[in-house]
């Protein structure tokens, strides 16, 4: 047998085990994995490199109108461009519904536009801002049943939060469906009471937005959704977790059972809030929601990470450019409250963490595995992504573990034209990448047409199988 492709010389990591081993790769998957595996058509010498599973992103906002009616930076092209040249090649971003909007029209709309521009493979969220008519009695179920099984619910911002009542209707349409629910979870009112004493008292540069959105809005929304979660029986996963105290909730909740899974984020990881106490509207490259937070919770964080009381770390990749186009759509002057909240992510999440896991040895070789590609294809059930074995698509990242990089000022793939990372030096860096058994990167050259990345369907998975409510089902 000649197989299309095979990686020799190299050392291969899953979430479970790190061995050496060549790779074979037939009709776009993974065909064997072993020793003396035979010809191919072509053969990629991986001596001295590691041989990955490609990254996983389960948080991205692509080619996505914010709730504030603002269209980010990035199209699915420039996205996932940046996500290739990073090492990943599987992405789930955001069907945003807006009040007023069917669901179904609105997933219609968003799968034509990844169509259009996909250069790696990609699922959906559905965003869920409007309960009323027919969207949660038609159009959820449907997409739920035709494999778009992840929910995404906000409990801020004004055109996109759901009411209490609201998120519990659409709990018990996903666990009736099997899906997964998603949450942004912050107080709002709280949000709300910070800020307007913060402007009141002339506060208005982005160093106060951290203030404006205090560590109890995250506090109390966490625990609510996890009570929730235990009323229902509905899995949820809580989505860039920034406290300590976040941490706290999660553990606790999960050691009396409830439903819950939680991911935190680079920025979070590796910024404190001192990062936005910058010059005039500098700091308004850094602004997002939550905030970042202290040292203190950077090393809950990754306590959390190590403990696996935090599942994966996803990007949030939430691009605008420094312009009227993006952080100063109300102007250069328009206080934090107006300044688009977001930065990009997609390609410096995996160099950021392998550096910080692996090359510093915070934790190993496995857990970056798991954390950045293997937890998050398990949890969305995303069959064949984030694993190396036989029979999986052949979606792979060959590392340097030795090479290192200095973020420049402007030096990513993506449309937002600022790196929040610049002046930081990562050894360990993604080289070859390779997309259903394709080479897209490969000499800093990017071999990948707009159009070519596929969805992949979710499927029900093990995380997604709900408990026992605390209330009778009717």
């Amino acid at each position: 047998m000649t197989y299309d492709l095979k990686i020799s010389g190299g050392t291969l990591a899953t979430a479970a085990e790190v061995f050496q081993a060549d790779l074979a790769i037939s009709e776009g998957r993974i065909a064997a994995v072993g020793q003396n595996l035979g010809p191919a058509g072509r053969t990629i010498d991986a001596t001295d490199r590691l041989v990955l599973p490609g990254g996983v992103d389960s948080h991205c906002h692509i080619e996505q109108l914010s709730g504030a009616g603002l269209m980010n930076a990035d199209t699915f092209e420039s996205a996932h461009r940046s996500a290739a040249f990073g090492g990943t090649t599987t992405t789930i971003s955001f069907a945003a519904q807006h009040p007023g909007m069917r669901l179904g029209r609105v997933m219609e709309d968003y799968a034509a536009l990844a169509r259009k521009g996909a250069l790696v493979d990609h699922a959906f969220h559905s965003i869920v801002a409007d309960t009323s008519g027919e969207n949660l009695t038609h159009d959820l179920p449907a997409l739920i049943e035709s494999n778009h099984r992840s929910i995404k619910i906000f409990t801020t911002y004004d055109k996109v939060r759901l009411a209490d009542a609201e998120i519990l209707a659409t709990l018990d349409v996903a666990r009736a469906k099997g899906a997964m629910v998603c949450f942004h979870a912050e107080n709002d009112a709280m949000i709300r009471w910070a800020t307007a004493r913060l402007l009141a008292a002339g506060k208005t540069a982005p160093r106060y937005h951290a203030e404006s959105h205090p560590r109890e809005a995250e506090i109390e929304a966490l625990s609510r959704i996890c009570h929730f979660a235990e009323l229902t029986g509905q899995p949820v996963i809580l989505f860039h977790i920034s406290t300590e105290e976040g941490v706290d909730i999660v553990r606790t909740a999960r050691a009396r059972g409830v439903p819950v899974f939680a991911e935190t984020c680079p920025h979070y990881l590796f910024m404190t809030e001192e990062i936005l106490n910058k010059p005039g509207n500098e700091g308004a490259a850094f602004l997002c929601s939550p905030p970042q937070r202290r040292t203190s919770d950077q090393e809950a964080l990754w306590q959390g990470l190590a403990d696996r009381t935090l599942d994966l770390v996803s990007s949030d990749h939430a691009p605008y450019r420094m312009d009227e186009t993006g952080k100063f759509a109300n102007g250069p002057s328009a206080p934090f409250n107006k300044m688009a909240n977001g930065m990009p992510g997609l390609e410096t999440r995996l160099p950021l963490l392998f550096d910080a896991m692996v090359t510093k040895g915070r934790m190993n070789l496995r857990d970056f595995v798991r954390l950045t590609a293997t937890a998050s294809a398990a949890v969305f059930g995303l069959t064949g992504k984030g694993t190396l074995d036989e029979g999986a698509d052949a979606d792979i990242t060959i590392w340097n573990p030795t090479r290192s990089h200095t973020y420049g000022v402007d030096d990513l793939y993506d449309n937002v034209g600022y790196n929040p990372f610049a002046g930081r030096t990562v050894t360990g860096w993604p080289e070859t990448v390779l997309s259903r058994g394709e080479v897209i990167v490969e000499d800093g050259r990017l071999h990948a047409q707009p159009g070519r990345g596929h969805r992949i369907e979710m499927g029900e998975s093990q995380a997604m199988t709900s408990a026992q409510p605390r209330v009778p089902r009717p």
